[in-house]
């Protein structure tokens, strides 16, 4: 079994100059952590420098989202804005060109250093961009089909929410955890429950959930969201206010929130339901930190964004500064068992 337990992702709001070598810097240090050896860690540097220098000649609202692959080793970093979106992409992505009298390396340097790089942009809405680096030599499929966001809440050195992705015989688990509250005990809790899936995430999902239940019972306990996504449907087990959704070109389907209850606490037997994924869907999990209105009418641009970048729109789009928020978004594993 594949598992990766990602910490909260780092969020570098690009707002002045001066946050261009933050973003470096933190990149350097989460490339370090995630595993990534010799000069691979200054190589993520360099993406965080360019990716954030664009941004602070280019962008209004920009900020970087850096953090460990959901899955396999490496890191990715995402830059989000809001506009005003290039007109003329291919040329932004060709060295050389600018439109601000610099050298202009930006954005063709990012797509030749990055292990996979994804960009969407239209103009007056913004661009969103995902820059990886992952480790040579592990299965290209890990880095494919998943996206997360997992921010605490402004304010906070602690996060209460947590997520993660684990891959067992081809089929992916995600789950996300929403501890009660927010600060250090809700951050016990999450940690908590994402230590008790680690043991049981090739389970049934209402056995993992049974599992963190136990686990839970000497903390304030949690709301939990569990997907299992296969080719035509996602088994969807939560209690609590996780919720869970189907997002295709076509617009957004079968929105689900968990049982009442609280793991660890006070829950009913948990109980699966299935949501069909037609092709090209993907399906979403994200805690109550996420204004759940973003669901309610998202633009054909958002509807066709890739996992990364859509969990990374929605969050830097409609997150709620005052508590914990995480959005995960995953596609069926169709890579080589």
């Amino acid at each position: 079994m594949t598992r990766r337990v990602v910490p909260p992702t780092a969020l570098v709001r690009i707002d002045h100059y001066s946050a261009v070598h933050l973003a470096a810097a933190t990149a350097r240090s989460i490339a370090q952590e995630s595993g990534l050896p010799g000069a691979m860690p200054d190589r993520a540097a360099v993406l965080a420098s360019e990716l954030a220098s664009n941004l602070d000649k280019h962008a209004k609202d920009g900020a970087l989202y850096i953090q460990s692959l959901p899955l396999g080793v490496g890191l990715e970093i995402q830059a989000a804005d809001r506009g005003p979106g290039m007109p003329e992409l291919q040329r932004c992505l060709t060295d050389g060109y600018t439109t601000t009298g610099t050298l202009g390396a930006g954005l063709g340097a990012v797509s030749r250093i990055a292990s996979d790089f994804t960009i969407r942009t239209q103009v007056g809405v913004g661009t969103l961009v995902c820059a990886r680096l992952a480790l040579p030599g592990q299965p290209q499929h890990l880095c494919q089909g998943a996206g997360l966001v997992c921010l605490p809440a402004e304010g906070e050195a602690d996060c209460g929410d947590a997520a993660a992705l684990a891959e067992h015989d081809g089929v992916r688990t995600a789950i996300v955890i929403d501890g009660l509250g927010h600060g250090p005990h809700a951050a016990e809790a999450a940690q908590t429950a994402l230590r008790a899936f680690d043991a049981a995430a090739d389970r049934p999902l209402p056995g993992i959930i049974t599992a963190l239940h136990r686990a839970l019972r000497h903390t304030r306990g949690a709301a939990v969201g569990l997907l299992r996504p296969r080719p035509d449907q996602a088994e969807y087990c939560g209690i609590g206010n996780v919720r869970a959704l189907a997002l295709s070109p076509d617009g957004v389907h079968h929105r689900l929130t968990g049982q009442p209850g609280v793991v660890g606490w006070k829950m009913p037997s948990p109980q699966s339901r299935m949501i069909p994924l037609t092709p090209g869907t993907t399906a979403v999990l994200h805690s109550d930190g996420i204004n759940h209105q973003w669901a309610q009418a998202p633009s054909p641009f958002q509807l066709r964004l890739p996992p990364p970048l859509l969990a990374t729109a929605v969050a830097h789009g409609h997150r709620s500064g005052r508590d914990d928020a995480t959005v995960l978004a995953v596609k069926p594993h169709l890579g080589p068992r």
